[in-house]
């Protein structure tokens, strides 16, 4: 059975992936990415993993993957096929593509994890059908995937859809980026759990406790809730005044609350847009499969838009 490898390497974990040409999920798995071993071992596990991957696909299928597709985090070089930078990680112009393609002897493509998971939720997931769409995962951090005709947006710089660095509360709290004020130092899951465990004085406490305080009515998570709704809605805002996309994706952890995020949020974008046009606003369908079904899609387009020889060049 024709396959590809799929692998979505994240700052403590790596979930893999042998996906089918209809983009079934044949086979997962799951391995520590071990960043404590430092940048090398990293790169080193991964590339023994892929092989592993190689040859459960040999094993299960009676043939090797025809091609592979990965996705990271950090300042990624996708044309280039380099894994420019990830602080996480620790590694520096990793050259990921050449690599893996040298380990597996097929066409390699490198995406940004969030752009690749974007992907994904675009054509087959919660944006499928949208010929314009954004995708915004609130984790750790925020970003976003900006989708158009089935391709995600890369920026001429690598930089596009970096919604977490809009500065939503000028002046505000500093952002390790070196402004003051921006998006996700307010509505990404992680700051709803710093400011719920301070709140509540409960150091262990998250963004999904605050949100089911939220939903049992305490008046100091509905305050720290809808801050970070409100602070969430005024960079959705400016996000689609700019790029009038038809479908809003919301994921990550705090897309995780349902309705008690998507309800107060749906209201907050109405109420501040004028001429804008309001997308269908919806949850991620995809949950944490989107990376390597992304990484996956992005292998099989190499076989559909390109020679193998340029590819792994």
């Amino acid at each position: 059975m024709r396959h590809v490898i799929a692998l979505d390497v994240g700052g403590t974990g790596m979930k893999a992936a042998l996906v089918g040409d209809g983009g079934e999920l044949l086979y997962q798995d799951r391995r520590a990415t071990g960043r404590d071993r430092g940048p090398e071992a990293v790169v080193e596990g991964l590339l023994g993993f892929a092989e592993e991957l190689r040859a459960e696909g040999v094993g299960r299928f009676g043939e090797p993957a025809v091609a592979a597709g990965i996705a990271v985090p950090g300042i990624v070089d996708e044309a280039g096929g380099v894994a420019v930078y990830s602080a996480n990680l620790g590694w520096r112009d990793v050259p990921l593509r050449d690599l893996l393609a040298a380990r597996l002897g097929v066409p390699v493509a490198l995406g940004h994890d969030v752009r690749t998971g974007g992907l994904a939720e675009g054509r087959i997931g919660a944006g499928r059908g949208a010929d314009r769409f954004l995708f915004v995962p609130l984790g750790t951090g925020i970003a976003g995937a900006i989708g158009i005709d089935g391709r995600v947006e890369a920026g001429a710089h690598g930089f596009a859809g970096e919604i977490g660095h809009i500065v939503v509360r000028p002046g505000g709290t500093p952002c390790p980026c070196g402004q003051r004020g921006c998006l996700e130092r307010y509505a990404s899951a992680a700051a709803v759990s710093d400011a719920w465990a301070a709140a509540s004085g409960r150091p262990g406490a998250d963004a999904a406790d605050c949100a089911k305080a939220v939903a049992s009515g305490d008046p100091d998570a509905v305050r720290i809730w809808q801050e970070a709704v409100d602070a969430l809605a005024d960079g959705l805002v400016t996000a689609l005044t700019l790029l009038d996309p038809r479908t809003l994706i919301i994921g990550g952890g705090l897309a995780e609350a349902g309705e008690t995020l998507f309800s107060p949020l749906r209201d907050a974008v109405r109420r501040r847009v004028t001429f804008q046009k309001v997308p269908s606003l919806v949850p991620a369908a995809l949950g944490d499969t989107a990376g390597c079904l992304g990484a996956g899609l992005l292998a099989r387009d190499l076989l559909e838009t390109a020679d193998p020889s340029e590819v792994t060049a």
